[in-house]
């Protein structure tokens, strides 16, 4: 059974709505573009598709794409969008569900890698990849650098967010490398705050590149976003990509 918490019939019907800017034109079309010409003609397969912000758009570009997702309420959302003939999901968890084929592509973005609470699991979902991917096929992962930058002798808590209608900020247990992303979410004008969060642990590009290696993966490119802006030590996320040997 994966640690990964399992997202509410609430949770994935506001979704959409609240992470709109995650779907706009300007945020997703480098995301697509780096995806779709790493697939090719496909196919390609997107770990924890949710509600389909990536897997859609890039079926529509002519990538036949499959997906696995944990959360029935999430893939519920989806099928909304597109029917299961075009863009077929498989409920299951990322670590070990099985999907038939392979696929030139596996991918999993938006730090969605972090749902997984476990180095085991982590480590499971790499051979997951590793498992669906043919012969030179690549395994890509947007995740984000702890800011562990930000954290004083004695602090636990850094805010991501702090807007009108929204306060966000992670609190960190540095032994078990777990972060909680704590929210306040101003629901309507009356004044009142929905108050949500989520567990997640965090893992670095080279404890990544580790994983990788277990399951017989080699690192090919590690940038900073969608657009391929070089990585450094400056930088908040990276873009991985990993190649199965030919």
């Amino acid at each position: 059974m994966t640690s990964s918490e399992l997202w509410s019939r609430a949770t994935a019907e506001r979704y959409d709505a609240e992470e709109a800017q995650l779907a706009s034109a300007a945020v997703l079309e480098p995301t697509l573009a780096f995806l779709a010409e790493l697939a090719g003609a496909g196919p390609a397969l997107e770990f924890a598709i949710g509600t389909g912000r990536v897997g859609v758009p890039l079926r529509e570009r002519g990538v036949p794409v499959t997906g696995i997702e944990l959360s029935e309420h999430m893939a519920a959302v989806l099928r909304r969008k597109i029917d299961e003939d075009t863009l077929p999901v498989v409920i299951g968890d990322m670590a070990g569900t099985v999907v038939p084929g392979e696929f030139t592509l596996v991918y999993l973005v938006y730090n969605t890698i972090t749902n997984l609470l476990t180095q085991d699991e982590q480590v499971e979902c790499f051979r997951n990849a590793a498992r669906h991917l043919r012969p030179g096929g690549r395994f890509v992962i947007e995740l984000g650098i702890p800011p562990l930058r930000f954290l004083p002798p004695g602090q636990v808590a850094v805010p991501f967010d702090v807007s009108e209608r929204h306060l966000g900020f992670d609190t960190f247990n540095l032994v078990e490398q777990i972060l909680v992303s704590h929210h306040l979410t101003r629901d309507g004008d009356d004044g009142r705050y929905r108050r949500g969060h989520s567990t997640h642990r965090y893992a670095w590009p080279a404890e990544l590149d580790l994983m990788a290696r277990i399951a017989g993966l080699t690192l090919e490119r590690r940038v900073a976003d969608w657009h391929g802006t070089p990585f450094t030590q400056d930088s908040t996320k990276h873009i991985s990509v990993w190649r199965k040997p030919t």
